[in-house]
């Protein structure tokens, strides 16, 4: 199978089988929309089979990580609703495939982080940040619960009382607490983020592939069938909440209030 291209990410795969794939609509904070879940998608199925690939880097390019899914207002007419239904299967699909994935998968968070590019992160075997990372799930802001899996993986990798003051309580936390509490490996400055991280995957890729997969299953091999259930119940409730009066009104406010910044930044725009 020939490497796959994608319009939203930058990509490279190296000879030694590392694979870097980051985040690329820096514009937009790299924020999240169907187009990007279904690329992410399917570049973990191919890296998944592909035995030119030994190591996946996931990434960002600019300021942000990500910024989490583009919030625009609820739309459930007949072809919202199934815009919206097929944007939940390509979700629930990328958190089964990330929870499969059989090789070393690391992720590089350059910047700040918000929701399911939060959650998606527990999936991960590694994670490495910069010392300006921050880590936000706004679920409740939102009137939605919690997703890819984190109201299984926070609790057990942070513990219950931080893990519910990101989820139940919409607190941003910063790279040190997330490291202190094992969420992630440890820091390495942003003009070095990239270059040390595929330094590491690169020396990650000269072991043996069979070996890391067998490891790799015996890690996660009991809790994969929990974390399948867990996706399962979580998008189910989650379709339920975007679709209950107070989500519904709290995107709508969320999105007046983003067009009237949008509006009052071109007015002063003009002025000048």
């Amino acid at each position: 199978m020939s490497q796959p291209t994608f319009k939203h990410f930058e990509t490279t795969l190296l000879p030694s089988g590392v694979y870097e794939f980051a985040f690329n609509r820096p514009q937009i904070y790299n924020a999240l929309s169907p187009e990007v879940y279904k690329e992410w998608l399917d570049a973990i199925l191919w890296a998944a089979t592909d035995d030119r690939v030994k190591v996946f880097v996931l990434t960002g390019r600019g300021k942000f990580y990500c910024s989490g899914q583009e919030i625009k207002r609820p739309d459930f007419s007949e072809s919202g609703d199934k815009a919206d239904r097929q944007k939940r299967a390509v979700t629930k699909a990328l958190v089964t495939a990330l929870i499969d994935f059989p090789k070393l998968l690391i992720a590089a968070v350059n910047g700040p982080a918000y929701g399911f590019a939060v959650t998606s992160l527990a999936l991960c075997d590694v994670v490495y940040a910069t010392p300006d990372a921050t880590f936000t799930t706004p679920f409740m802001k939102l009137g939605f619960c919690a997703e890819a899996c984190s109201s299984y993986t926070f609790p057990r990798i942070m513990g219950n009382s931080k893990a519910n003051e990101m989820l139940l309580m919409g607190r941003t936390m910063g790279v040190e607490e997330m490291i202190g509490c094992g969420f992630v490996s440890r820091t390495i400055t942003k003009d070095k983020l990239r270059e040390r991280v595929l330094q590491l995957a690169e020396e990650a890729s000269k072991f043996s592939l069979t070996a890391l997969k067998v490891t790799k299953d015996l890690v996660r091999q009991n809790e994969r069938p929990l974390l399948h259930r867990v996706n399962e119940d979580e998008m189910a409730k989650l379709h339920i909440r975007v679709r209950t009066p107070e989500s519904i009104a709290s995107l709508n406010s969320f999105v007046d209030a983003s067009e009237k910044r949008r509006s009052e930044r071109k007015a002063i725009k003009n002025k000048l």
